[in-house]
């Protein structure tokens, strides 16, 4: 049985020899079809369905494509309009799993986030951004 999937494994690997493949685009269009079909199931929207197998049309088309310019370029333009919100959501996850250690605040006058350590009591912050002084309580 070992040997077949092997097999398998290698004529992909065969098949896939020049094309594009899978990227950050082409994963988020997937997750996107999975939701759209999922939404579709729960409110037995026929459109949402259609919706989310179009998006598994692109995402197959993209990794299956011969064409590496057109398609990292598209990947480029995706990763530049997100970039910000996935910046953000990867700062809010390190903010939640130090959150037992560090307090996160805000400076008052420039609103840059800053972070101290628990446990440390009323200390005299600085802001780096702005040079405000202010007091604040871990």
């Amino acid at each position: 049985m070992n040997g077949f999937w092997q097999k398998m494994k290698n004529g992909f690997a065969r098949m896939m020899v020049g094309r594009y493949g899978a990227d950050q685009l082409g994963m988020a269009t997937l997750m996107a079809g999975v939701v759209l079909y999922l939404i579709g199931i729960v409110f037995r929207s026929g459109i949402l369905n259609i919706l989310s197998f179009a998006l598994y049309a692109v995402t197959v088309f993209r990794m299956f494509s011969r064409k590496r310019e057109p398609r990292m370029a598209e990947n480029r333009k995706y990763l530049e309009i997100t970039g910000k919100w996935r910046l953000e959501g990867t700062r809010f996850i390190r903010r939640q799993k130090n959150k037992k250690e560090y307090k996160y605040f805000r400076c008052p006058q420039c609103r840059q986030l800053l972070r101290m350590k628990r446990g440390q009591g009323e200390k005299e912050i600085r802001c780096a951004k702005c040079g405000n002084s202010f007091k604040m309580k871990s």
